[in-house]
């Protein structure tokens, strides 16, 4: 190899190393720290947290985020932070750093316990209706008179209008055969219809004609959906409820769902009722009252005894999954994956 041109390849990778460890120096140079750290967080206390810049290298800006929403008005290396009216569970606090065309993350978090044990709720049956029970299902909702279902199953998925009282499958609409089929909710004449680990989502107008499509930006998978009439709420069978904004589909925060004694994980099917998120934890016989500003487990309705009515229940496989909420006529219902019954049910003590 020519003298002269070894040299200048030597200086080029020697630029080159120099210029990465500049660069794994400014990413492993911050960390978070929380200046009054305690063990309790309550509803009155103010967290405060303090940007560690050890080597001094400086910053041009940071952007502070609680729980993947940004937090604005906040300027500088440091974060006070009220938890009045902040969720439960594990409030995990984002510094992004930018530095001469960098960018970094330091991160930290806190334990907010909830102090309240839910409430335990049975039911009593009202009403039982058929039921497909080819329908893996998914998601159920109510809009005006109409009942639409997402059903899974690679192969088998698709999105439904059905009639309550007989059963009856008025028109449907069949997904590709490598999409599974997840939740799917109702929002300003627009249906939004998950896949599970597709991630993405369709869009249909109110008779099933496909109008658009959305990616998941941070929720890796699709489970559940509902709204509460200006947001969506996803979750994506992890510990977290996502809300998101239904033009721009950002992910603007989440929750987690917390009891006096854990947080719970494979969230599934969600229905919004009268101001509270209910919600199924996959292959669980519950469904979940919850808080949807802070997560707390409000109240669970024990519906252990549904599965006797079920001759194909199977807790691996046709467990329970679909809540729907008629608010016009305030009726509450349930199903599972592949049963032949729904169930309307009166919230009982």
């Amino acid at each position: 190899m020519n003298k002269k041109y070894a040299v200048f390849i030597g200086l080029i990778a020697l630029s080159l190393s120099s210029c990465k460890t500049e660069i794994d120096k400014f990413k492993s140079n911050y960390d978070l720290e929380i200046i009054n750290d305690k063990k309790d967080w309550n509803i009155d206390d103010t967290v405060q947290i303090s940007l560690v810049d050890r080597d001094a290298m400086g910053v041009d800006s940071v952007v502070w985020s609680q729980n993947a929403r940004r937090i604005d008005g906040v300027v500088g290396s440091t974060l006070s932070r009220k938890l009045t009216d902040q969720p439960l569970g594990e409030l995990t606090f984002k510094a992004q750093i930018y530095r001469n065309g960098m960018v970094t993350t330091a991160a930290t978090s806190i334990e907010r316990k909830n102090s309240s044990a839910p409430a335990i709720y049975s039911y009593t049956v009202k009403n039982t209706y058929p039921h497909a029970s080819d329908a893996y299902t998914q998601g159920l909702e109510f809009h005006q008179d109409s009942l639409y279902e997402s059903t899974g199953q690679y192969g088998e998925s698709q999105i439904r209008i059905t009639t309550v009282e007989t059963g009856e499958v008025l028109k449907s609409m069949s997904l590709p055969d490598h999409v599974f089929g997840e939740g799917l909710t109702i929002l300003n004449k627009k249906i939004y219809q998950l896949s599970w680990r597709g991630k993405y989502g369709y869009i249909y107008d109110l008779n099933l004609n496909q109008t658009g499509a959305f990616k998941y930006n941070q929720s890796k998978e699709g489970w559940g959906l509902c709204n509460d009439g200006e947001f969506l709420y996803k979750s994506d069978g992890t510990d977290k409820i996502w809300k998101i904004d239904p033009e721009t589909y950002e992910e603007l925060e989440y929750i987690q769902i917390v009891s006096d004694k854990k947080t719970f994980n494979n969230i599934n099917e969600l229905e919004w009722v009268n101001g509270k998120i209910y919600a199924n934890i996959y292959q669980e016989n519950a469904v979940f009252i919850v808080d949807p500003l802070t997560g707390a487990l409000e109240g669970v309705i024990n519906l252990t005894r549904l599965k006797d009515e079920i001759p194909n229940w199977d807790k691996e496989d046709n467990v329970l999954n679909g809540i729907a909420y008629d608010q016009k006529k305030k009726r509450l219902f349930v199903t599972g994956k592949r049963w032949p019954k729904m169930f309307e049910i009166e919230i009982t003590k």
